[in-house]
């Protein structure tokens, strides 16, 4: 999450603390809901048979046999109540309410829990802008409703921070291939050929590039940002290679390649941050 340029009041800092906390509970209650749908459809008994020490199937308690089906829709529930009531309450005292804020705040509100229940979203081709438009809230949101706007750094390193979900979800979307067609989940790996499906996850590299390389050269963000983030689009290249370059078709060890990448992207990120002495 980002910090503003100017110290934080009290009510900055609640607003804060109640997005992070929400923030936390609406992946838990979505992830909580998805693991559900996924083993009432079949399709993560699909996706995670066949190679589960390479998808940790210990992650997947359902279809391990250590979790009922019950107890995960009471605490995806509960999770989500925690969300809307830390994100109402974040909204309720927050210093300012931009539009866009309020907006994304509410977005996200419903769009979490319905990733892949009652509405099924990611089912009906919307997973991959919600894998990116999750983050752009979380980090984004909350800037807005302390500072009253969004600044070009700010902007920046929320685009950013989203797209790295992004960016190991559409590897693990090539290895789901066959389950999540069996179920008409309708992801971009699903629907488009080998080749178009690899042009779009390129595409998405060369954003993420061109989001680390020219706001610098614009003037949104520092001139040493570019080279602090030259790791970030190096082990992104390496991901891309590995997984969707013709003989070496390690779809996931790229996305395991790609969470690493993220989390390297997270701590400089924040780093940047740091350095500039806030994100404006």
């Amino acid at each position: 999450m980002l910090l503003p340029a100017h110290p934080l009041t009290g009510r900055g800092w609640a607003v804060i603390g109640l997005f992070l906390v929400g923030g936390i509970a609406m992946f838990a209650g979505l992830c909580s809901l998805d693991d559900v749908t996924g083993y009432r459809d079949g399709s993560d008994a699909a996706n995670y048979g066949p190679d589960a020490p390479a998808r940790r199937l210990a992650r997947k308690p359902l279809i391990a046999g250590t979790l009922t089906e019950r107890r995960a829709v009471r605490f995806a529930w509960w999770a989500i109540a925690a969300q809307f009531g830390c994100w109402g309450l974040a909204l309720a005292i927050a210093p300012h309410r931009p539009w866009w804020a309020v907006a994304g705040t509410v977005g996200c509100l419903f769009a979490g829990f319905q990733y892949s229940w009652w509405l099924r979203l990611s089912y009906r081709g919307w997973q991959e802008f919600l894998l990116a438009f999750y983050g752009w809230v979380f980090v984004l949101a909350p800037y807005g409703l302390v500072t009253g706007r969004v600044e070009g750094f700010a902007a920046v390193l929320g685009l950013v921070f989203g797209l790295g979900p992004l960016l190991f979800g559409v590897y693990s979307n090539v290895n789901d291939i066959a389950g999540d067609r069996a179920v008409g989940r309708r992801t971009v790996a699903v629907l488009a050929s080998p080749a178009g499906n690899a042009a779009f996850i390129a595409a998405l590299c060369l954003l993420e590039a061109a989001l680390l390389l020219a706001p610098a050269q614009l003037g949104y963000a520092p001139g040493w940002f570019a080279a602090l983030m030259a790791p970030v689009i190096a082990l992104r290249a390496g991901q891309f290679t590995l997984g969707l370059v013709a003989g070496s078709r390690e779809i996931l060890r790229a996305r395991r390649l790609g969470i690493h990448t993220h989390r390297v992207c997270t701590a400089l990120l924040v780093a940047a941050c740091l350095i500039n002495g806030g994100a404006a």
